[in-house]
């Protein structure tokens, strides 16, 4: 069972990447062809729906151009 601690804090990094994505104007599918991610996965990481992988946040991170500070809750 998933600690909900670990649930509420996956669910506010996709809340911070959607919201700096539609702030640089990306669409799901752009920024996830940036990342090199899947489109749907992507979009089910910014539900707070997958428990993803740090390699998967780093492309993110680098593919929005921003600190790891702005998306990292903690």
């Amino acid at each position: 069972m998933e600690n909900p601690d670990q649930i509420k804090t996956r669910e506010e990094i996709g809340r911070k990447i959607k919201q700096i994505r539609t702030a640089k104007e990306l669409t799901q599918s752009e920024l996830a062809t940036l990342a090199g991610v899947n489109e749907n996965y992507f979009a089910m990481i910014e539900r707070g729906e997958v428990n993803f992988t740090f390699d998967k946040l780093f492309k993110i991170i680098k593919a929005l151009k921003v600190k790891s500070s702005q998306i990292l809750p903690f």
